[in-house]
This record gives structure tokens, sequence and C-alpha cells, in this order.
């Protein structure tokens, strides 16, 4: 689909208008609360400036989304499968309008504490509160898909801790006897590439999740309820990235704080030692096909990068606000979802 075409679509039908603003004011979301994360250490540790992260961000998150739908778009399909809103195509945008708004309340109360909920998380919760409110069951869950989301949550903490702590540990036994004045010039350096690196794979995960929900949006907009597959234009890729990146520019420090200053105080080294760590995870991640959050990822590994010194330099108490909105996620979102999606159908229906 060009995109000429897409915005004679978005004119002749309200609804698809719609949704298309109610899908790129997440991924909005998604760019200030979600994205910073990719680039939270090399920012606080000043190896790049905000402004130059912020653009760097922008290209690489193109990037990931480009090569990564192009080569195994199996997570978007993760997502696209996940639920089934039924064969009314109009109450079944209804539903998807309403996760939306769910998702973006959720994750705008969050981002106004300064917690980085993962949009991930959020979005998995509002599509499923929306179908088990449409089918007015757990009929409309698929439970194989769900099975990946939960795979997902294991490895994202386990993997991504125990990277961060072995990758810490390996450059410190690597670079023990080298000059430190030189080898923290070399990882400031590194860091660059490793926020690259960690907002290319951004792309890849949340950017193909959003994607899918876009073209979900679409199918359901043209009466096309029971649409199993699609074609991501590279067009609708790039206006992903750009409104990521918007997201993150008006709103990413306060996610960037909370990620790369107040949980864990990081040296050069260990900035570099998380996002290699994290990069690494949301690779294997995304090339098995299982969703995974970025924010749950690269937070477990600056934990393991501050336990691999001693526990004692991790923050718990910011640990703790984190854990406990990660586990509130899935029921909170997925409640507000529920409730608006039964409020729309209400009114609109």
């Amino acid at each position: 689909m060009s995109m000429a075409v897409f915005l004679q679509q978005l004119l002749a039908n309200p609804s698809l208008l719609i949704a298309a603003i109610l899908t790129l004011a997440v991924i909005l979301v998604n760019g200030w609360t979600d994205a910073p994360n990719a680039i939270a250490t090399c920012v606080s540790t000043r190896a790049i400036g905000v402004r130059s992260a912020i653009m760097m961000a922008a290209v690489f998150n193109f990037l990931g989304v480009f090569v990564m739908t192009s080569l195994n778009a199996s997570v978007a399909m993760t997502i696209y499968n996940m639920v089934d809103f039924g064969g009314d195509a109009k109450s079944a945008l209804l539903a998807l309008c309403a996760a939306m708004t769910a998702i973006v309340i959720w994750a705008t109360v969050a981002w106004y504490f300064g917690i980085p909920t993962s949009e991930s998380h959020a979005l998995i919760a509002g599509l499923s509160g929306a179908a088990i409110a449409i089918q007015n069951g757990l009929g409309g869950i698929s439970l194989v898909e769900w099975g990946k989301v939960l795979w997902g949550l294991v490895l994202s903490t386990v993997l991504g801790f125990g990277m961060g702590f072995f990758t810490t540990r390996l450059t410190e036994w690597v670079c023990g006897g080298m000059n430190r004045c030189k080898t923290n010039g070399f990882f400031r350096k590194a860091q660059v590439g490793g926020g690259a690196a960690m907002a290319f794979m951004h792309g890849a995960q949340d950017g193909q999740k959003f994607l899918a929900v876009f073209m979900l949006g679409v199918a359901l907009a043209n009466g096309q309820a029971q649409a199993t597959s699609f074609v991501v234009p590279v067009w609708l890729m790039a206006v992903c990235s750009l409104v990521m990146a918007l997201g993150t520019s008006i709103g990413g420090y306060r996610i960037i704080k909370s990620v790369g200053m107040d949980m864990v105080k990081l040296t050069p080294y260990q900035g570099f030692a998380a996002d290699t760590a994290a990069a690494l995870c949301l690779l294997f991640s995304s090339l098995t096909g299982i969703p995974v959050s970025t924010t749950h990822t690269k937070t477990t590994a600056i934990m393991g990068v501050g336990a691999a010194k001693r526990l004692r330099n991790v923050n718990w108490g910011t640990v703790k606000e984190l854990v406990l909105t990660w586990v509130l996620t899935f029921p909170g979102c997925g409640l507000i979802s529920y409730l608006i999606v039964k409020l729309f159908l209400y009114f609109f229906n």
C-alpha cells in the first residue's frame, strides 16, 4: 500500500482515521516511555548528548524495524495473532481503539511519576483485555501466543540479569590491568555503539509490535476481520520511527534519569556492558519470535551490572518501584481496556 492510497483511505473512512491516530499516539507514548531505555546509559555516562542520542535512536529504530521485519517478522505475527476480536469488523475496530486508549492512559500516568513502564506489556494487556471484553470470556485469547509472552517475561528477567552480570565480569577481567583513563575513553566511544545497537533492537522488537497493531487496524477498517497476514510498507516503518523519536524528545529525560542514573550509578565500562548484554538478549528474542519488553530487558541487565560489583550498588528502592509497575501493568492496563471496550460498545455500536 502506497502512502497516497493510505491517505485516501483515511479521508474516506473516519474509523480508520481514528484508529490510525490512536495507534500513532501509542507509538508516541512508547517513544517517551520505552525508547529512552535504549539510550539511557550512554546519556547518563555523558558518552553522547541528549539531542544527538535522540537522533541516533530515530535512525537505528528505523533500521531495526526495516531489517528485522524484512528478515524475520515473527514478533509482529505473534502480536497480530495473539487475540481474536470476533467476526464483526466494526466492533473489533472499536475494541482495538479502546485498547489503544487504555495503553495511552496507563503509560502517561506511569511517565508522570517517572516510572519506565513497559509498553510491550501494556500493549499485550490492552489487547487481551479488549478481546476478553468483546468475546465475554477467554475465547478471544490465543494461549499459544500468550505462552510466548510468558516465556519472554522469564527470558528477559533471567537472561538480562545474567548477561549483565557476566558481561561486566568479563570486561573487568579483560581490562583489569589496563590504564583506567585510556579504557574510559574507549568505553565512552563504545557506548555510543552500544546505544545504537540498543536502539536498533528496540525497533526490531517494539517497532514490529506496533506495526502489527497498525496493520490490524487497517484490516479491520476495511472489513477484513479474519485477515491473518500482512505486508508492512517502508513508509510506515519510517513514520513509526519518526513518531517514536518525537516522543523521546518530548519526555524521554524522566525515563533516562530513572534507568540510567537513579537505579545504578554507572561508569563507562558498566554502561557498555549493560548495553551489550541487553542488545544480545533482544537479538536472541527477536530471532526466535519471542516478544519481550525492551524496558524489562534493559533494566534487568543494568541490575546485573550493578550486582556484579556488589549488591548494595543497586538502588533496590527504585527496583521495587519498577517491579511493582511491571506486576500491575497486566491487570491494571487490561482492566482499563476491558472497561473502555464496554463503554465504547455501549455508546458507539
